[in-house]
């Protein structure tokens, strides 16, 4: 039996294999319908998520699967002090296979660590969203054509965000990957990802201002800053703004860049961006879709 915790669980040649598999989903998705009949997959939500869970319930709907599940805490019996290996030990007595997420780092692996079946992290804390992140790669991947070459600028909250944090570690493993980060003082990536990208001698750059880097990229990944991880007011209403993608902007972009973003989006792209052929952002969330079904699939080895 297998989780999958981080997007590092997998090797490039089992992504490679998993990409396949979502881009044939995608081409057939008859010869999939009924994969995964009487099959039931546990959406485990410990806090709000639109696109997520609905991604991973369409996708085992779409396999022929049902859904089970709770979409936040307080409808769970974590409102009554219930721990989370308790939690998973039941819903295993329910389901084949178990996405979570959850606003404490590490509470994945504490109940993959106890679970009868396959848990799946659909993101915890400021932590890792992998499932983002193997989204975020096919995207890539099936647009661009490769997952190596580039230059890639992430923009925004680079300090809490998780889908940036978990599409660095992942993108550090493919050849000639360069990092442009622009994101303000108080939001800059983590300590421990320079270190990494120092010791793997990966190039990187760190910027404050969008407008100085956005013709050399090949791949834009903007994010919003997080509200809810911030403790103070103040300092959220001072930098939600700091970025806003418009049409000026992206006049001085390549002509054959993409914009992704791994949404809900508030203010940092504007709304004429979306009629941008290089805005594949709505894109994105289909191959979501795509690629946890390939995962459900795979995690439990019907394929």
């Amino acid at each position: 039996m297998r989780h999958l915790m981080n997007p590092l669980d997998f090797t490039t040649e089992e992504l490679d294999r998993l990409f396949d598999l979502a881009n044939d989903i995608e081409k057939n998705p008859e010869k999939y319908a009924k994969k995964c009949k009487g099959k039931k997959l546990a959406t485990c939500f410990y806090e709000p998520s639109t696109r997520t869970r609905l991604s991973f319930e369409s996708a085992m709907i779409n396999l022929g699967g049902s859904v089970l599940g709770f979409s936040d805490a307080g409808s769970s019996s974590a409102s009554k002090g219930e721990s989370v290996s308790d939690t998973i030990r039941v819903i295993s007595c329910f389901a084949d296979i178990c996405a979570m997420r959850h606003p404490k780092e590490g509470a994945a692996m504490v109940a993959a660590s106890k679970s009868s079946i396959p848990v799946i992290n659909a993101g915890d804390g400021g932590h890792q969203h992998p499932t983002q992140t193997l989204t975020d790669l096919l995207t890539i991947r099936s647009l661009k054509g490769r997952l190596d070459h580039f230059t890639i600028g992430l923009c925004g909250d680079l300090k809490f965000g998780r889908t940036v944090h978990s599409l660095i570690n992942a993108l550090s493993r493919y050849e000639d990957i360069h990092f442009i980060f622009i994101s303000p003082e108080e939001l800059r990536v983590p300590d421990y990802i320079i270190e990494m990208l120092k010791e793997k001698n990966i190039s990187y750059e760190e910027v404050i201002k969008l407008e100085d880097s956005i013709s050399k990229l090949d791949l834009l990944y903007m994010t919003r800053v997080q509200r809810e991880r911030f403790f103070n007011e103040e300092d959220y209403v001072r930098l939600k703004d700091f970025y806003i993608l418009d049409k000026a902007k992206m006049e001085l972009a390549k002509d054959d860049m993409l914009v992704l973003h791994p949404l809900p989006r508030v203010n940092e792209i504007s709304v004429e961006v979306d009629d941008d052929p290089r805005a594949v952002y709505f894109k994105q969330v289909q191959y979501g879709v795509y690629v946890r079904m390939a995962l459900i699939l795979t995690l439990l080895e019907l394929v």
